[in-house]
Parts: structure tokens; C-alpha cells; sequence
């Protein structure tokens, strides 16, 4: 079936997104309204996902629209920021009929009532390819309130949430290099959960944040050079998944493995810069601290050399 034009698209299947939201307009506009919130700051990021890149070809259109917005909330959620809405712009190859970007917008759908988000615009295009959908999203957090990058502190623990490597373990199962008899690792990287349940306590407890996407020690690292201070990070106590132990004890070389883990990207946890007391409030693993200069790993105590510590954005 062919897809209606732009204006029955936008009517038929995102239209509904908006839930009633008046800032929204109801998608009649070219733009969105919104009164200010006093007492609070708008948090803005905007991630983009390019098919073939950051998702197999062929990859289920729901799927993408899901991982398109949950990349997004995790940005938010390692700024303390509450989601609150998001704008959309998707540029459609030759392929995507009417019934692929049904399954699109099905996808915004179970995840913008799962996380509370609001479609208040945006723009559809065609193209001759790949797929390209990116989102801007915008959340709140109380004035003067987001955690950001820049903040740490000379002694400050370096934290994170979660297990770490399963993303880039995920998409070894994608690409067909790894067995995956359960499913977790493929859902690792599919659907990444992200982590909006730390955002109360990194508000309280964090002096800098970010969220792991292209790789432990690459976003760990951001923060220190944003802080403009040193960081050590030590291998052995980085928290791995029983399917994480399980790849590594297959591995012939255990360093190069733990050094995938820890500079593969797509985990979507949280690292910051926090207090022993703050990491444990928030249930996080201490796996290093801030302070001397540079960027040390160590691996029994040895510093080891990491490369480029993640992925690479060209």
C-alpha cells in the first residue's frame, strides 16, 4: 500500500501522539507552544539514527522508533531532567511504505505512554536512503538543577549503573558473531532501558553525569576533561552481566575482552562523579576516581593502553 501524502501521514499516524497535549497544536502549526514552567529549567538533546549505522538494515520499524526515543530519555535521565516531549523529523527511503511507517509510529506510541512523552512536531521527508529518524527531546529538572558533564571533583568516585559491555555485546549477536540462546544481549542493544530511575538521586547526589553511549571510558573520560581534572579507571571492578562473564571466560585474550566491554558502546547506563556515600545511595558501582592527570586504566593495578576508549563519530 502506498503511503498517503504528508498531511494525511502527520493526521493518521502521529496526530494521535499527542495526546491531547495543547502545546501541540495538534499538529495543524509549524511549530509548537509552550508556556514556561516557572521554578523549573528545559533540558534539550537530540540524538539521530541512521540505518545501517546505529541500527541493522531491515531492522523492525517499531523497533527503531522505540530505540530512537529511549537514546534520547537516557540522555535526560543522566541530566536529572524529568522527559516531558520530544520533536520528530523522519526522512523515508524507497521501501517504507504505508504499512512500515504504521509500525513507526505503533513504536512511538507503546514507549511515549510508557515514559510519559508528548509529540509536539517535527517534519517527514523522503529520501533515497537509508532510513534516518532523529528526535529532539525536552524534559525539566528545577531550576539551576541539571547535572552536568563539567562538575567533578578533585577525589570524587568515579560511579556507574548497571552491567557495562552488553550493548556491544548485542550487537555482535545482531551482526551474527555471537551466540545469543536467551535473547538478553540482542535486547540489550535493541531496546536499551534507559536509566530514568537515577534521575531523582543524580540530582542529589551527582556532581557530573553522562549516559554510556559510545563507551565507558570514552563518556567516563568526557567528564574528567569537561572537569578538568585527571581519572583513574580500574577493569577489574567494572560490573559485568552472567552473559558478559560468560563471553569472557570463552575469550583467549581476557584483557582485549575486558577492553571491548569497557569501550564498546550502546549500554545507555549512567557514570558520575559522585561521593562513596552518593554511589551507594543510587546502587551504582565505584569503579574508579578523579584526580592526577590524564586518563589511567589499570588491569591488576597495571595501566593498560585503551585506544580511543570508544566509538568515534566521523
Amino acid at each position: 500500500m502506498s503511503a498517503p501524502n504528508e498531511f494525511e501521514q502527520i493526521a493518521r499516524l502521529y496526530r494521535p501522539l499527542t495526546r491531547g497535549a495543547p502545546e501541540a497544536l495538534g499538529l495543524l502549526d509549524d511549530a509548537a507552544v509552550m508556556a514556561s514552567r516557572p521554578g523549573f529549567d528545559l533540558v534539550i538533546t537530540k540524538d539521530t539514527l541512521v540505518e545501517g549505522v546505529h541500527f541493522p538494515a531491515g531492522e523492525r520499524p517499531d523497533l527503531v522508533a522505540r530505540k530512537l526515543l529511549r537514546v534520547n530519555l537516557s540522555d535526560l535521565a543522566a541530566k536529572g531532567a524529568d522527559p516531558y516531549g520530544y520533536l520528530l523529523s523522519t526522512a523515508w527511503p524507497p521501501g517504507y511504505g504505508w504499512a512500515e511507517r504504521e509500525s513507526f509510529a505503533r513504536g512511538l506510541d507503546i514507549d511515549g505512554e510508557a515514559f510519559g512523552l508528548t509529540l509536539l512536531g517535527g517534519d517527514t521527508v523522503s529520501t533515497s536512503g537509508p532510513l534516518v529518524v532523529s528526535a529532539t527531546m525536552l524534559g525539566w529538572v528545577p531550576a539551576g538543577g541539571m547535572v552536568r558533564r563539567a562538575g567533578a571533583q578533585d577525589g570524587d568516585v568515579l560511579a556507574v549503573s548497571g552491567v557495562i559491555g552488553d550493548g556491544g555485546l548485542g550487537l555482535k549477536v545482531v551482526q551474527n558473531a555471537l551466540d545469543d540462546p536467551h535473547g538478553r544481549l540482542r535486547a540489550r542493544y535493541t531496546l536499551p532501558e534507559p536509566r530514568v530511575d537515577l534521575r531523582d538521586g543524580l540530582r542529589q547526589h551527582a556532581h557530573a553525569a553522562a549516559d554510556v553511549s559510545d563507551g565507558l571510558v570514552a563518556d567516563a573520560w568526557h567528564i574528567a576533561e569537561a572537569s578538568r581534572l585527571g581519572l583513574v579507571i580500574s577493569l577489574g571492578t567494572l560490573p559485568v552481566s552472567p552473559e558478559g562473564r560468560t563471553w569472557l571466560a570463552q575469550q583467549s585474550d581476557p584483557l582485549a575482552a575486558m577492553l571491548f566491554l569497557a569501550t564498546s558502546g550502546d549500554d545507555y547506563e549512567v557514570v558520575c562523579a559522585t561521593s562513596l556515600e552518593g554511589a551507594a545511595a543510587m546502587g551504582m558501582t565505584v569503579i574508579g576516581h578523579f584526580g592526577g592527570d590524564g586518563l589511567v586504566v589499570l588491569s591488576d593495578g597495571k595501566p593498560v593502553e585503551t585506544g580511543p576508549g570508544g566509538w568515534q563519530h566521523r
